[in-house]
């Protein structure tokens, strides 16, 4: 796989989505979680997907149940939530595994191509991010304490 847009994942619905329907554009791809503490960053991350989404920008959610069992909603339970605590109009998909012999090969593919600290490749917590350019490249990852208000100028860099 040379790129993001290499990659088919499932929408909440089940329905497949071909990566290559972001292909220009700068994707933020989280590992997201409805029971966690840093839940309250779907807040900035929508205000992310709001501010800059006419300039090119795409928040993607993958919720997660890997860490702490604070994912174990169904896509329903996990629209409905996201929706109506947090009004969420960036894409949420299907709950996907980022760990392990059953991630999500998108997720494979991230962490492969940015590794986190001294070069480990798991995913420690809910909310990780990835920053993806117009190319569909990794370009940076960052940790589940990064505040997605703290990424705006690496966001504004690529659009």
């Amino acid at each position: 796989m040379s790129g993001i847009a290499d990659f088919t994942v499932r929408a909440a619905d089940g329905q497949p989505v071909d990566m290559a329907i972001y292909a220009g554009r700068v994707l933020l791809v989280v590992n997201t979680a409805s029971k966690c503490g840093f839940t309250p960053q779907y807040e900035g991350l929508e205000a992310l997907h709001r501010r800059y989404e006419t300039q090119g920008l795409t928040v993607l959610g993958f919720p997660c149940n890997q860490f702490g069992a604070q994912e174990p909603g169904d896509a329903a339970e996990i629209a409905n939530f996201c929706s109506l605590t947090y009004d969420v109009t960036f894409p949420v998909m299907a709950k996907v595994e980022v760990n392990g012999d059953a991630a999500e090969p998108l997720f494979q593919w991230l962490k492969a191509q940015a590794p986190g600290v001294l070069g480990t490749k798991a995913i420690k917590w809910n909310f990780t991010k990835f920053l993806v350019d117009r190319s569909g490249k990794v370009v940076g990852r960052y940790a589940p304490t990064t505040k997605p208000e703290d990424m705006v100028r690496d966001i504004e860099g690529l659009l």
